[in-house]
């Protein structure tokens, strides 16, 4: 009786593990499609700018990339926390770090998150431009295997306890999910 009741519960426990799975596997399908959404808004606000040519001028740099940060949040002006970050996906994401940080690589992981001078104290906001001066913290690579690629023009970022999309030629803050990263871990 005892075998048999192990039994049951071991099935269950793999159907819910392959539930999560597909759920996880949805959510990081929803996630790309939102931020494919996301790169063709930013090319296409890109396109109206003049070209930035090549230049050592810092100020230019600087200047095309808040004309291009005032152009996305003109195009996206009632953007929120969770436009990208969905519920769907951030649970995708929860348990892709909750997987990470009780994996092999988790004292790898940890030691890459406090690296340098972690960030902390520092509170975001979608369409806001990310503080200049303050420095990003590293997301490790084998997290990096563990959810979606993506495309150039955005890349992910951990302050404190956060991850970021981070809109990299304008650098804006694009969707972030807050305290996904654990204190324990």
């Amino acid at each position: 009786m005892a075998v048999l009741v192990a039994g049951c519960a071991l099935a269950a426990s793999a159907a819910a593990a392959g539930k999560e799975q597909e759920e996880d596997a949805a959510g990081f399908k929803e996630f790309s499609q939102r931020v494919d959404e996301f790169v063709r808004l930013h090319k296409s606000v890109e396109a109206t700018l003049p070209k930035l040519k090549p230049t050592d001028l810092p100020e230019m740099i600087t200047a095309h990339q808040q004309a291009l940060a005032r152009k996305i949040r003109e195009a996206r002006p009632d953007a929120q926390r969770g436009d990208i970050f969905t519920d769907n996906v951030r649970e995708a994401f929860r348990h892709a770090v909750r997987s990470e940080f009780q994996s092999p690589h988790a004292a790898n992981a940890r030691a890459t998150i406090r690296q340098g001078d972690p960030v902390k104290s520092v509170r975001l906001r979608v369409n806001q431009a990310y503080p200049e001066g303050v420095p990003y913290t590293t997301v490790p690579p084998t997290l990096l295997l563990r959810i979606p690629r993506l495309p150039d023009e955005v890349a992910y970022r951990i302050v404190d306890r956060d991850l970021v999309l981070l809109d990299v030629k304008a650098n804006l803050v694009v969707d972030l999910i807050p305290e996904v990263i654990s204190t324990e871990h």
